[in-house]
């Protein structure tokens, strides 16, 4: 059992007040400050500085709150899973990418389900950092993710690689080419990713290392929604940086154009993270064989 200590902390920290934390567990408000209290006389430290009429855990509280959403986690996917069994039931849930999450990945997911019946697999789309920390809290089974982490404890499989492409409107003069170069990418007005996206630093750092820098370029947007992007590069509103995984349904359709950019390999890995002591391997070598016969499709 979880010590209900535990359940107080983390509505403390989600409401930010003991008052709105008592109500939402059903407590009287003396009875968190109690538990509090408890859990800083337990581990010798102190879990909230107040400043003003505000809350914020030091840097001990950060530490239990983290250990706390983990062992909590961890016992709920515990009775999920032997309920699961009981049922003959698999569920899944899976963290993506924004970029991953355009490509042949969920399609994949879907068709698997569609094929298992009992599956249910629910997919969760955010940045890697805060898709990392829910695979080391295990609220999530796997991510699919752009490149590795450096964490004995996760394993990853190698799903395919990719790379940074131009994309253009079929109806751009510079379509017809094989290649663009990067004077001709400069004359080009830009609509770029967020710049907390991954396909925006890589560009960037490649950029940077040829001694160049973002400035040098025409960047007239910025937007997160790849969707978004697409379709503004379609209506000639301009040209993108993009992963060519997340045009592989426009590709095969043939209403995006990109090209390779000249002395720029942007190439990454997408992979596959996962606990050591994930449990359905079977599932995980199925999303790579059926990822690999769809890209073909896509390719052909």
């Amino acid at each position: 059992m979880i010590d209900p200590k535990l359940y107080s902390l983390l509505a403390v920290v989600e409401f930010g007040n003991y008052t709105r934390a008592a109500e939402h567990l059903s407590l009287t408000q003396p009875a968190v400050t109690h538990h509090m209290k408890q859990l800083e006389k337990e581990l010798d430290i102190r879990i909230f500085n107040r400043i003003g009429n505000r809350i914020r855990p030091t840097n001990e509280g950060q530490i239990l709150i983290g250990y706390a959403r983990r062992n909590i986690a961890l016992y709920e996917a515990m009775n999920q899973g032997i309920l699961d069994e009981k049922r003959h039931f698999r569920r899944l849930t899976v963290g993506i990418t924004p970029t991953a999450e355009s490509n042949a990945v969920a399609e994949v997911l879907g068709e698997y389900s569609a094929r298992n019946p009992g599956t249910r697999i629910t997919i969760i789309t955010d940045y890697i950092n805060n898709l990392y920390s829910m695979l080391k809290n295990y609220e999530v089974d796997l991510v699919v993710s752009e490149g590795k982490v450096q964490d004995e404890s996760i394993n990853s499989l190698l799903l395919d690689t990719d790379s940074l492409v131009l994309v253009l409107s079929n109806n751009h003069p510079l379509a017809r080419k094989s290649m663009i170069t990067v004077k001709e990418l400069k004359e080009l007005p830009l609509i770029l990713r967020s710049p907390s996206s991954d396909t925006r630093n890589l560009f960037r750092a490649h950029m940077e290392s040829h001694n160049m820098s973002l400035d040098d370029f025409n960047v007239i947007l910025e937007i997160d929604n790849i969707g978004t992007i697409k379709n503004l590069v379609r209506r000639e509103i301009g040209a993108s940086i993009l992963s060519r995984s997340v045009c592989l349904d426009e590709l095969k359709k043939g209403s995006l154009s990109v090209l390779p950019i000249e002395n720029l390999s942007m190439v990454r890995e997408i992979n596959i993270l996962y606990h050591r002591d994930f449990r359905h391997e079977d599932l995980l070598q199925t999303i790579l064989k059926e990822y690999n016969k769809m890209i073909k499709n896509y390719s052909a």
